[in-house]
Order: structure tokens, then sequence, then C-alpha cells
């Protein structure tokens, strides 16, 4: 009887199945998604509001081949007391978890034996729900937690955890900031965006000291999250960091570009120069001397800090002037070292040009941070967006190139490689790979050789091709091959052209072109 009950449960589950997916298609009862390579965070829609009636969402987590999965459930709250038609479920090639639903036993962590695992979320008809959230890691993080953890959570006065990648935009308040410390009922993970320790497309290991707490927190906007003004509490914690991140606009060989003036309404003369640019002056900021909108692209703040520096931050306000409503609602940033070209920073995970969130008053404080940093000597503030005219006031925030600090940044070339100052100059913004060459072997030792081998024989090769077409009366191939780039190289290898100069150009922006002499064929007489 029970067994014919649950065969007929199971043949109205098969043939309300395309009903259901009508009414709600795979992925369109997902809600907030964000996937790296080794983390991420999933909730169901709206959470943590009430999840749709009548929706699905399906998707596929991985991470790393050879690593095994971790999943950590923050929250599930879901109505249905049978799992019918409201559910959560894993399932792997060989297992299956779930299906999770109403006030059964849940676990908060699975540890499965793959790397890969499909997330199903299934509702029908109910009235509440906040639906679930999830987090998963791979097996290198085991010390994995939520984005809803917070410090109060912990009573260790010094611990250290992995926040997976997506928490920013999870609800949870901080009160705090990254100098004075945050609250101890702030949530963990958006604290250390906050703070600029992790960034929250990768997410990342934290390390967090707890201290007694203070009788006022003061909240600031930095990297995307809004901290709010806190009050007395019995704790706060900081995160401890590397230590680059002191102010690099107050030394002395800093200088910034770029002025001009207006006339007020009393006839007074407002000076609006680029030296005022730095956020401890208190006299007016450095404002744009054309407010239309098609100036977009040709109006920047340029810093020289005098010598390639690693750059980790910067903060931002408008004019700070209550009669000037003027400040920059977003930007990009520019950056190049001598004799080399701007280049724009750019996202780690999607490689795409990265636009930052600039302030949203003329007066409050706005801080971002660059994850990986920037190692510049010259660096533009370019704004996008803005409120009335553009104005400026900036400070930088890093640390002076040392030979501990500069194996954080991963350049293309090789560290052992000696290369041209434009190759040096090439950072990649992307995340430290981890595996290293092996110690015990001289990869320049081994590699050399070979390749002088491959071009001797290379070499013998094309000189008895020569002598082979030089008999046939066409030392040079066909006609059609003698009209090539490559062929006309081979001809003339030492012709010269008779141009005494040429011109190096910077994407396009108002930089003045350098012109180089060339040694003309004469000269080389």
């Amino acid at each position: 009887m029970v067994a014919g009950a649950r065969g007929l449960l199971a043949l109205l589950l098969v043939v309300s199945a395309p009903l259901r997916l009508q009414a709600g298609e795979q992925g369109d009862g997902c809600g907030h998604i964000v996937t790296y390579q080794d983390s991420g965070t999933m909730t169901s829609k709206n959470y943590p509001g009430t999840y749709p009636n009548h929706t699905v969402c399906e998707k596929t987590i991985r991470v790393p081949k050879g690593k095994r999965l971790i999943l950590r459930l923050g929250d599930l709250d879901i109505e249905s007391q049978t799992c019918a038609s409201d559910y959560l479920l894993f399932t792997t090639n060989s297992d299956q978890y779930g299906p999770y639903c109403g006030s059964m036993p849940v676990p908060k962590e699975l540890l499965l034996n793959t790397n890969e695992v499909t997330v199903r979320f299934e509702s029908g008809s109910h009235v509440s729900g906040r639906g679930f959230l999830l987090t998963y890691a791979s097996s290198d993080h085991p010390d994995l937690i939520t984005c809803l953890e917070r410090a109060n959570h912990y009573l260790k006065p010094e611990y250290s955890k992995f926040c997976p990648a997506g928490c920013r935009d999870i609800a949870g308040d901080i009160s705090g900031n990254l100098v004075d410390g945050y609250r101890d009922t702030s949530v963990l993970c958006k604290a250390a965006i906050h703070a600029g320790i992790i960034a929250d497309e990768l997410g990342g290991q934290i390390s967090v000291l707890q201290l007694k707490g203070i009788s006022r927190y003061e909240g600031i906007l930095a990297n995307g999250v809004l901290s709010k003004d806190g009050s007395l509490s019995d704790k706060r914690f900081l995160f401890t960091s590397d230590g680059c991140s002191r102010s690099l606009s107050l030394e002395p060989d800093t200088q910034i570009r770029t002025t001009w003036q207006w006339v007020s309404e009393m006839g007074e003369q407002l000076h609006w120069s680029p030296g005022q640019a730095q956020l401890q002056d208190q006299d007016l900021s450095w404002a744009s001397g054309d407010s239309s909108k098609n100036r977009k692209q040709r109006e920047w703040l340029e810093t020289d800090l005098g010598e390639k520096k690693k750059i980790t931050g910067i903060m931002t306000t408008g004019s700070t002037q209550s009669n000037f409503n003027f400040y920059v609602k977003s930007f990009v940033m520019k950056f190049k070292n001598s004799n080399s070209k701007w280049r724009t920073y750019k996202g780690i995970a999607n490689n795409k040009e990265k636009v930052f969130q600039g302030n949203s008053n003329f007066r409050d404080p706005v801080r971002n941070n660059f994850i990986p940093p920037i190692v510049a000597r010259y660096v533009r503030v370019v704004p996008q967006t803005w409120h009335q005219r553009i104005a400026l006031n900036v400070e930088l925030f890093g640390c002076q190139i040392t030979q501990d600090n500069d194996s954080l940044v991963w350049r293309k070339t090789s560290p052992n490689t000696v290369s041209s100052t434009e190759r040096e100059d090439e950072i990649i913004t992307s995340s430290i790979p981890s595996e290293e060459i092996p110690t015990g072997i001289n990869v320049t030792t081994v590699v050399i050789p070979l390749v002088l081998l491959a071009l001797l024989v290379a070499g013998m090769g094309i000189f008895a091709a020569f002598r082979k077409r030089k008999k046939k009366g066409n030392p040079y191939g066909s006609a059609q091959a003698q009209k090539t780039d490559c062929w006309k190289q081979i001809k003339y290898p030492f012709a010269r052209h008779q141009s005494a100069e040429f011109t190096i150009s910077y994407d396009n922006e108002k930089e003045v072109t350098q012109k180089l002499d060339l040694i003309t064929s004469d000269m080389a007489g």
C-alpha cells in the first residue's frame, strides 16, 4: 500500500514536471550568484526576502579538478514540510544530498568526494520563506565561512578564516572603518571587502584581531560597501595586513598636474589648481575647467610619485565646499612608468576596464582599493560621470617597492629574465599563481642549449634550400612569395628607411608626442 502510494507520487512528479518548468524555467528562481575559480556564493531569488512561487533554480558549481568541494549553508528557510514541491537538492555523479526543506535537520557543511555538484532549488505555492544562502570553496579552504558570520560569533582574540567570492551584496550591516576597526556585530566578509583586505570577485583569507571596543564607530563608503556609524560596544576587530597602506600623497616628490580659475559672483578669483587636489589640503579641490559631458574622456588628474611605487588604494572627495556642489561619481584608473604607454586598470575576474564607485556628495570621502595593487610611477584618475562639474581631492595609499613586497606582483616576464623597460612595467591584474618552478632545476641552462641546437638545425636546412633554389635561377622563391614582408626582409636584411624620426603616441590621449632621432643610412656609413 505504502509502496503503491510512493509510486503514484513519483508518477505525478514526472507528469507535472513539464508544467512546473513552464511556470518557472531553470534559472529564474536563482538570485545572487558570484563564482570564481575556487569559491563562490549563491542564493535563492529575492533573498533574504520571500522567494517567489513556482520557480526553479538549477546551477552546476565546480572547483578545480583534483580538489574536493566544500558546501556551507548559511541559511535555509523553505516553507514546505514534505519537500514535495519546495526543496533544495544537491546532486553529484554518484551521490544525492537532500532534498531539504521545512524544519528537518540540515548539515551546516558538506564535504563532497568530487569537485562538481548540481544545486537545484524548486518552489511551489507558499506564503513565506527566505529560501537559501549557500557558499562553497575547494578543499584548500577548510576554514570556509559564509557571508553571514559576524565577529561576535568567535571568542578567540586572533583567528583566520576564508571568505568566499560574492559577499559584498549579501544583506548584513557593518559599522566602523579600516583605521579604527569594526564593531563586533559587523559581518566579517563584508567588512573585509570594505577594508580592502579581499576583493569581492575573488574572496580570500582574512586574519582577524579582536580588541576592546570604543565609544563610537565612524562609517565610510569604501569598495562599494557603506559602513554605518556605530555606538559603544564591548569588542571591536581589526584586520591584519602587509602594512602597505600609508599615504603616498604626503611624500616630497609627489606632483599633481593640470589649472584653471573663475571669478565668483563677489568678484573673487577662485583657483582650482591640481596642487590643491591632495586630500589633506583645506582649500578648494582641483576641478575641471569644462563641465560639459563631451569632455568625459579628456579630463583627468595625474599624479607623479617620483619613482615606481606599489599603490594599494585611493581616497577621493568632491569640492569639499558647500557652495560648490561638485564631485565625481565614477572613474577609471590609468597608470604607467617611464618610457611606457598608459595602461587601464582592469578587473580580475572579467579582465575588463574597472569602473570605480566615486562620491555621492561634495563632502564625504570614499575609499577604493586596488587588488592586485598598481605598480607605477604615474597615475591618472579619469572621471567617467560627475555631478555638475568634475572636482577631486585625492589621496593615494601604498608603499615603496622592496624585495619583500615586490614578489606580490605577478609579471608576465620571468623574474630571472632581463627585459626591456616596457616589458618590465607590464603588470597582470590577476591572482598570483600557486605553482612554482622547482628550485633544483636551472631552466636557463637547459633551455638555451636546446634553442641554439634548434636554430643550428633550422639554419642548415634553410641554407641547403637556398643553394638548391639558386641553382634553378630563382633565389627567393615565386614572384608571389617575393611580395611578402618576410621575403623582403630576407632579400634586403640591412636596408634602412630614409625617415629620420618616428612618433610614439599614447592611446590617443592628450599626451605630448615624443620624437626620437634614428640613424639614417647616410649616418650609418
